[in-house]
């Protein structure tokens, strides 16, 4: 791979990393500034500051929101909201005197699976994204799908039974949120806390827990069937609790003896790269859409 300026665009904070022989290097956080232009002039002085480190050759962004890679546009809505709606891939390669890949952080920590991660070896795979709500991507012969709409991985859309969305169902939060809305309790609460209820057995802990597990289990089943992937790449926050896959797992079982027709078990697996799986994916991204596209 090219040696490269790595950029992971957040609500929070703004990632910068080199990427060189495969590894990130120099890799470090800085506050999301609150203007367009305080933001441009971030990221030009950064990869400025790279510039100088090594002889990059491009830059490869990660971003919130709806990438649309014909236009260099990013579509849709984020918690930035001055990234949007004009095109700000060609008004950062005038800036960085640099070819710029861009695309949608989700499709950038799938494309970091696939390339030495949980997905090494297969050519399609779907990652999801399981934290406020159910994010994610699909891969296909090694390639992001974006669909038709740019709503290719968006699966915390889809329709669980009469009740909600797989993100309304499928998610701690809104597991905590139903948890509370039942026993009348108030104030904070963490997934560890909902967690340690339910090992204590408490029943409206451990429905909850089975009602988000059943939801995933439900859409992982659907995917398999609509889409059949190789692998099943599981991310997000409730990824790091080891009860996560086994309690999908037992939720699958119900739906496979309710549908006997059904033999294709789903292969499941946490994702490998945490924090670093965005900037990663971003130069995976970059190879494809600009190395090897050009």
């Amino acid at each position: 791979m090219a040696t490269l300026a790595l950029v992971d665009i957040g609500g929070t904070t703004i990632k910068f990393a080199l990427w060189q022989d495969h590894q990130l290097k120099n890799h470090h956080a800085v506050k999301t500034p609150a203007t367009k232009e305080a933001f441009m002039t971030l990221l030009t002085d950064e990869v400025e500051k790279m510039k100088a480190q090594a002889p990059i050759t491009g830059v490869g962004i990660s971003s919130p929101g709806a990438v649309n890679k014909t236009t260099g546009v990013i579509e849709g809505a984020s918690a930035i909201p001055y990234i949007h709606n004009f095109p700000i891939q060609a008004e950062l390669e005038s800036r960085f005197g640099l070819p710029v890949s861009l695309e949608n952080d989700a499709n950038c920590a799938a494309l970091a699976e696939l390339d030495g991660g949980a997905a090494e070896g297969v050519t399609s795979l779907a990652f999801l994204v399981i934290g406020t709500g159910v994010g994610g991507a699909l891969i296909f012969n090694g390639q992001v799908w974006h669909g038709a709409h740019l709503f290719g991985g968006e699966f915390g859309y889809t329709k669980i039974n009469d009740y909600g969305t797989l993100s309304e169902l499928g998610t701690v939060p809104n597991a905590i949120r139903r948890y509370q809305a039942a026993t009348g309790r108030t104030g904070a609460m963490s997934g560890q806390e909902l967690y340690a209820l339910a090992a204590k057995a408490d029943l409206d802990a451990q429905r909850e827990l089975n009602t988000m597990y059943a939801a995933l289990a439900q859409g992982i089943f659907n995917l398999q069937y609509s889409f059949d992937p190789e692998k099943i790449v599981l991310g997000g926050g409730v990824s790091n609790n080891p009860q996560l896959i086994p309690g999908i797992e037992k939720a699958l079982e119900a739906i496979y003896q309710q549908v006997e027709i059904a033999t294709i078990k789903p292969r499941l697996t946490l994702c490998h790269y945490t924090d670093e799986a965005n900037l990663r994916g971003a130069a995976v991204d970059f190879e494809q859409s600009i190395t090897k596209a050009g």
